[in-house]
């Protein structure tokens, strides 16, 4: 999923997260001097929340509604500064997520399970985040440096 994907809120919190894009979109087509930067961050954790994380794949459909994606915090404090520092006008919106999924089970297994019928375009890793960060990388620099892999050790 990109920053091109049409948006279908399905929560009050995300329909009013969808509007404010709309209203900045209109606004920076009021006057073309102003700056606004839209981050979707993706389900903001610090390293005191990754012990739960083994215990997702039990339920997959449990955290299926944003692709289980995470961002750690400090990464997203990252992606904050890198947005501050950029140097445009007009709107522009930036997924932000680590660079993999919450979960241990591999992202085919967990694509076929709970999302059969939905294509699959290019080459996904085992665990690759499912939410492109791509343009947040070439437009603003953006690149996750931490992992919940890193922070707990998971069971052979």
């Amino acid at each position: 999923m990109d920053e091109e994907y049409l948006g279908r809120p399905e929560s009050t919190y995300s329909v009013v997260k969808f509007l404010e894009e709309q209203l900045a979109g209109q606004l920076c087509r009021w006057d073309p001097r102003l700056k606004m930067i839209g981050l979707r961050f993706s389900n903001v954790m610090e390293p005191a929340d990754y012990q739960a994380f083994p215990g997702f794949n039990a339920e997959p459909r449990a955290r299926k509604w944003n692709l289980w994606g995470y961002i750690d915090a400090r990464d997203g404090a990252q992606a904050v500064r890198l947005a501050l520092e950029y140097q445009a006008t007009g709107v522009d919106i930036f997924i932000i997520a680590n660079a993999d999924t919450v979960m241990s089970r591999p992202n085919r297994e967990l694509l076929a399970e709970v999302f059969p019928d939905v294509p699959v375009r290019g080459e996904i890793g085992e665990h690759d985040t499912l939410l492109s960060i791509d343009k947040a990388r070439r437009v603003l620099g953006y690149q996750p440096r931490h992992s919940w892999r890193d922070e707990i050790q998971l069971s052979p």
